[in-house]
């Protein structure tokens, strides 16, 4: 058995700018992304989570913590406000430990985010 580290991307586009909107968000794209990989919590080695200019109300990091994730090292940042960009967007990037093949891992886009990436959308 040869574990790997892999990254796995994914976004989603929320409702509203509220806490529990993106709390909400937040836990079903992790969840999401850790199912279609077969991955445990414990498999995870950092999580980048990124948010749209127009999503304040919260820090999609706090509601991960609620679904165990409170051991793992999670960053919050300000995605670049690109005119004309999709809007509420969270988008992520996990850091896990795996023994799939890169071209096997499953990146996940999820709602209205499936349209930044076609190819990969669920």
């Amino acid at each position: 058995m040869v574990v790997n580290l892999r990254a796995i991307r994914g976004a989603t586009q929320i409702a509203s700018n509220d806490a529990r909107a993106i709390g909400e968000g937040s836990k079903e794209l992790l969840s999401a992304i850790l199912k279609v990989n077969d991955l445990a919590i414990d498999d995870v080695v950092s999580v980048l989570l990124t948010s749209t200019a127009d999503l304040n109300a919260a820090f999609p990091a706090s509601a991960l913590r609620e679904i165990g994730f409170a051991g793992v090292p999670l960053l919050c940042a300000q995605e670049i406000d690109v005119p004309n960009a999709l809007p509420r967007t969270i988008r992520v990037m996990l850091h896990v430990r795996s023994e799939r093949s890169m071209a096997d891992i499953e990146h996940v886009y999820l709602h209205g985010a499936s349209v930044l990436r076609k190819d990969l959308a669920q």
